[in-house]
């Protein structure tokens, strides 16, 4: 099984747009990543986000390329609790992708890979995306992607 973990890409100032949408670099790079994650055969039922603009907009454009479901989930706004859903990703079966923020999605990721969410652990960037693979003694990194890794 496998969780990816997607920072949402670039997004407006709230001075721009209050409700702080993607801007268009966000969508760029954010279609390029969807796209390399596509062509690497990545797979997932459903993209869940959190209910900002900002995660809603990157996760319809993994929806749209990866041909999966995309739906607004509690417990993935930026200062959520990670035990939430570590609790939903350890009783999950398929590959979970998980459209939020930070520091939600680096408390996340360290409660996986340590047992500890107040670790750094990832250097998440705006548009990337971090695969965790579940082990047999717990989860591992199998990779991540950046926008500048995939232009």
């Amino acid at each position: 099984m496998e969780v990816y973990l997607v920072q949402h890409a670039e997004a407006k100032s709230e001075e721009e747009d209050p409700e702080r949408g993607l801007t268009d670099k966000g969508f760029n790079d954010m279609e390029k990543a969807a796209a390399f994650l596509k062509a690497s055969g990545v797979k997932a039922a459903e993209a869940f986000h959190s209910g900002k603009k900002r995660a809603l907009q990157t996760a319809e454009v993994l929806s749209r390329r990866l041909k999966c479901s995309a739906s607004q989930k509690d417990g993935l706004s930026p200062m959520d609790d990670p035990n939430i859903w570590r609790e939903r990703v350890e009783g999950a079966q398929g590959n979970l992708m998980l459209v939020g923020h930070m520091p939600h999605l680096g408390r996340l990721s360290a409660l996986l890979l340590a047992g500890d969410s107040d670790k750094s652990i990832i250097d998440f960037r705006m548009g990337s995306v971090v695969c965790l693979r579940r082990k047999e003694a717990g989860w591992a990194v199998a990779w991540m992607i950046t926008p500048e890794i995939v232009r």
